[in-house]
C-alpha cells in the first residue's frame, strides 16, 4: 500500500471520527438540556460507543473503494474492517436492547405503591434482554468464523464429530441449559418477580436481580442470596407480594392471664389510626396461645408494602409495651410462686422440688 493511499484512507476515518464527535456532543448537549424525550436521551447515553465504532469503520471501507489498491491486499483490508463492522453491529444491537428497557420500563416504576404490574414487566424485559444478548454474541461470534476460510474448510470435519461432541457438550452444559430453560419457564410463568418479597432457605428478603440462570435476594440485613433459577421451578418457597404488593403483618405478645385482652384490642387500634403506615384494610387482636405462665396475643395488620409493613410492625409492638408498662403493669408476664408453712424444718434436707428459706418452704408449681 503507497503511502498516499494509507493517508487518504486514515484521513477519510478520522474526519468521519471528529464529525461523529460534533455532532453527537451537540446532540447530547440537547437531548439531556430537558428539551429532549426521554428517549433520546437513552440513546444518547447508550449509543454513543457502537456508532463512535461504526462511523469510521463504515468511512475506512468508502475509503478503500475509492483509493486503488492492489486485489489480495484489498480484499484482506475489506475482510478485516467487515470483521469489526460485524462485532460493531453487534454491540450496537445489544445496546439498542438497553434503550428499549429505558422505553419501556420508564413507564413501569418499582416505586408506586400497587407496582404488581411493574414487577410483571421488569422481569420479562430483564430475563429476555439477557437471553437476546447471548443470542446476538453468539450470532456475531459465528459470523465472525465463518468469514474465514480455514473455518470453513474445517467445517465437513467438524460435522462428522458433531454428534459425539453435542453427546459431550449437552452432557456437561446440562446444569447450564436446566438454568436458562428454568430462565424461560420464569419469565412466561412469572412464580417470582422483581422486587417481590419471598422466603428463600429460610431467608427473608426481596428478589434484587433475575439473570438468566440465577436470581439475587437481598436479605433483610442486606446479604445478597445467589439462588439457581432453577431452584424457583423445582421447590417451593414463600412469595408474600405473588398477587399484591400490599402485606399483612403480625406482632406476637405474651403477657399475663390478668391481661386485659379489650382494652389492649381498642390501644392497638388507636396506634393504627396514628400510624400512617397502616393502610386501613385490616387488623385485629385475638388470643392465639394459653400457657403455663401466661397467654400469647396477636396483632393483625395490613401495610401498603412489606417495608411499610415492617415499620409498622415495629410501630406497633413498641407501642403496644409501652402502654402496657404504662397502663396495667400487673399484664406483663410474669411467674407465679406458692408459699406454704415448712413443718418438717428439722429434715434432713427440703424435699424435692422445693427450697427452704426462712422457716418457709417456696413450692414452685
Amino acid at each position: 500500500m503507497s503511502a498516499v493511499a494509507a493517508g487518504t484512507i486514515a484521513g477519510i476515518a478520522l474526519m468521519a471520527l471528529v464529525v461523529h464527535t460534533v455532532a453527537f456532543r451537540l446532540v447530547r448537549r440537547w437531548a439531556c438540556s430537558g428539551r429532549g424525550h426521554p428517549v433520546q436521551e437513552s440513546l444518547v447515553r447508550h449509543m454513543g460507543m457502537p456508532t463512535r465504532l461504526i462511523v469510521p469503520l463504515v468511512a475506512v471501507e468508502i475509503g478503500l473503494a475509492a483509493v486503488r489498491l492492489r486485489g489480495h491486499l484489498r480484499s484482506e483490508l475489506l475482510h478485516w474492517v467487515g470483521v469489526a463492522l460485524v462485532l460493531a453491529v453487534g454491540l450496537a444491537v445489544v445496546r439498542t436492547t438497553f434503550v428499549l428497557d429505558d422505553l419501556i420500563l420508564g413507564r413501569y416504576r418499582l416505586e408506586a405503591e400497587d407496582n404488581l404490574k411493574a414487577r410483571r414487566v421488569h422481569t420479562q424485559i430483564e430475563v429476555f434482554r439477557r437471553l437476546t444478548v447471548v443470542v446476538v454474541a453468539v450470532v456475531s461470534l459465528a459470523i465472525v468464523l465463518l468469514s474465514f476460510p480455514a473455518v470453513r474448510a474445517a467445517g465437513a470435519g467438524l460435522l462428522a464429530s458433531a454428534g459425539l461432541v453435542g453427546i459431550l457438550a449437552g452432557v456437561a452444559a446440562k446444569p447450564t441449559a436446566t438454568n436458562v430453560v428454568a430462565g424461560l419457564q420464569l419469565a412466561i410463568s412469572q412464580p417470582i418477580r422483581v422486587d417481590d418479597v419471598v422466603v428463600v432457605e429460610g431467608q427473608f428478603g426481596r428478589v434484587e436481580e433475575i439473570a438468566l440462570t440465577y436470581v439475587v435476594v437481598r436479605v433483610w440485613d442486606l446479604r445478597r442470596l445467589v439462588v439457581p433459577v432453577s431452584y424457583f421451578i423445582q421447590n417451593s418457597f414463600e412469595n408474600w407480594t405473588r398477587s399484591t404488593s400490599e402485606v399483612l403483618g403480625w406482632v406476637f405478645l405474651e403477657v399475663d392471664y390478668s391481661a386485659p385482652v379489650d382494652a389492649i384490642r381498642r390501644r392497638l387500634y388507636e396506634i393504627l389510626q396514628e400510624s400512617k403506615n397502616w393502610d386501613g384494610r385490616t387488623w385485629g387482636l385475638q388470643v392465639t396461645d394459653a400457657g403455663s405462665s401466661g397467654m400469647q396475643l396477636r396483632a393483625l395488620m395490613s401495610s401498603f408494602d412489606s417495608s411499610r409493613s415492617w415499620d409498622l410492625q415495629c410501630e406497633v409492638r413498641e407501642r403496644l409495651i409501652a402502654w402496657i408498662q404504662a397502663e396495667h403493669p400487673d399484664a406483663l408476664p410474669r411467674q407465679r410462686a406458692v408459699l406454704v408453712e415448712d413443718h418438717t424444718a428439722d429434715a434432713v434436707g427440703p424435699p424435692s422440688g422445693a427450697r427452704t428459706a426462712g422457716g418457709e418452704k417456696v413450692r414452685v408449681p
